[in-house]
């Protein structure tokens, strides 16, 4: 069973800039995609950004498109979510999860996710 681990969250003032990364152990990593979603209080967990196991394929929520980059790096069992113009509606507890799949030929949505990280706290200030 893998274990993920977010980390990077904190509070930012709107227009500045975050790094989350997640960390991988326990099992695969490297053939599956990775996601991250966050979830807003009193709102659905919302899909953020998703990236094939080659890295080769992505896709973003029409909301952070422009402003958000997610990656990873297979050797060190890490994807991360770089994100650029925060807003105060970005804030949210992001989580990362490991899809079930090397890669999505449709938009995944988080019944295609099964393994989950405890979340990090990303708070935006206006």
């Amino acid at each position: 069973q893998v274990q993920l681990v977010e980390s990077g969250g904190g509070l930012v003032q709107a227009g500045g800039s975050l790094r989350l990364s997640c960390a991988a152990s326990g099992g695969s990593f490297g053939t599956y995609a990775m996601g991250w979603f966050r979830q807003a209080p009193g709102k659905e967990r919302d899909l953020v950004a998703v990236i094939s196991w080659t890295a080769d394929t992505t896709y973003y929520a029409d909301s952070v498109k422009g402003r958000f980059t997610i990656s990873r790096d297979n050797d060190k069992n890490t994807v991360y979510l770089q994100m650029n113009s925060l807003k105060p509606e970005d804030t949210a507890v992001y989580y990362c999860a490991r899809g079930d799949s090397g890669t999505y030929y449709y938009t995944p949505t988080r019944s295609d996710f099964a393994s989950w990280g405890q979340g990090t706290q990303v708070t935006v200030s206006s």
